[in-house]
């Protein structure tokens, strides 16, 4: 029973170690091999970039030895965080697979196009292959850039996973320095002068009517031309002149006292001929 054991555990533990390389990469301990690379190794921590890598599985770091440093460690610390992506490929590259390219040159795209930062093909890399001399050649794929920085050496490599490579200089983008400065300071777009609208026709005012012409019936040509003139604003027919007695009345009652009159009279010189 215990040898069975013992191989079951022996396969666990080979299964293991198999598994291990794929599932992920530690680049702090990688290059922390290598004192050649302790600046940039460094830089890698201090800019927590270290954390992004190891976050890949499949990745291709060009490092630059102490030597070479000074181009990194002179910028902004902001500035070497993102000029530190440019030298991280999103892809697995080594010597063998960068010489067998048919065309010798190819654009590589890095961690730094991944931020969403770049601008102006500040995320790539040009790679080379001169034909005169076989030299790899990297530069930033910014328009106008040159390529100045040359493959050195392998450093290591795990197939598919993960591959070092010396280059001889930091590769940093011309105008990485101003990507956030530019977006910071950039002009207000200037505000067009927009002319105000008209205002539009007021509707309390209604349109003139022109006054009818006059005619030969002056009681017409008396009347007001505008029904919203001063004489329509005069009593209504429920105001305090509809109770005043109207010309009809007045007519009847002169009528009826002239005839109590005459009835009066009659009356009187009925009774002057029965008395005589």
């Amino acid at each position: 029973m215990a040898p069975i054991v013992s191989s079951f555990a022996a396969a666990v533990l080979l299964l293991l170690a198999l598994a291990s390389p794929a599932a992920g990469v530690n680049i702090t301990r990688i290059l922390g091999e290598f004192p050649d690379f302790s600046t940039f190794n460094g830089l890698l921590s201090q800019t927590k970039l270290a954390d992004e890598i190891n976050r890949r599985q499949t990745i291709t770091v060009l490092a630059v030895n102490n030597g070479g440093m000074g181009g990194i460690t002179s910028l902004p610390s902001d500035v070497q965080r993102k000029v530190l992506a440019v030298h991280v490929v999103l892809d697995y590259y080594d010597t063998e697979k960068l010489g067998s390219m048919k065309n010798r040159s190819a654009v590589l795209t890095t961690l730094f196009q991944s931020t969403g930062q770049a601008t102006n093909r500040m995320g790539f890399i040009n790679y080379t292959r001169r034909a005169a001399d076989g030299v790899m050649m990297f530069g930033s794929a910014e328009p106008g850039a040159p390529l100045t920085s040359q493959m050195v050496k392998p450093v290591m490599s795990r197939p598919y996973n993960i591959s070092v490579l010396e280059v001889s200089s930091a590769i940093v983008p011309p105008s990485i320095g101003s990507v956030d400065n530019s977006r910071a300071h950039a002009p207000a777009p200037a505000h067009t002068r927009t002319p105000a609208p008209a205002p539009p026709p007021s509707k309390s005012k209604k349109p003139m009517t022109p006054a009818p012409a006059p005619s030969d019936d002056d009681s017409s040509a008396d009347a007001p031309a505008d029904a919203d003139g001063p004489d329509a604003d005069g009593p209504a027919a429920d105001g305090p002149d509809a109770d005043a007695p109207d010309a009809d009345d007045d007519t009847g009652d002169a009528a009826g006292r002239v005839g109590a009159r005459a009835s009066l009279g009659i009356v009187a010189l009925l009774v002057i001929l029965v008395s005589l």
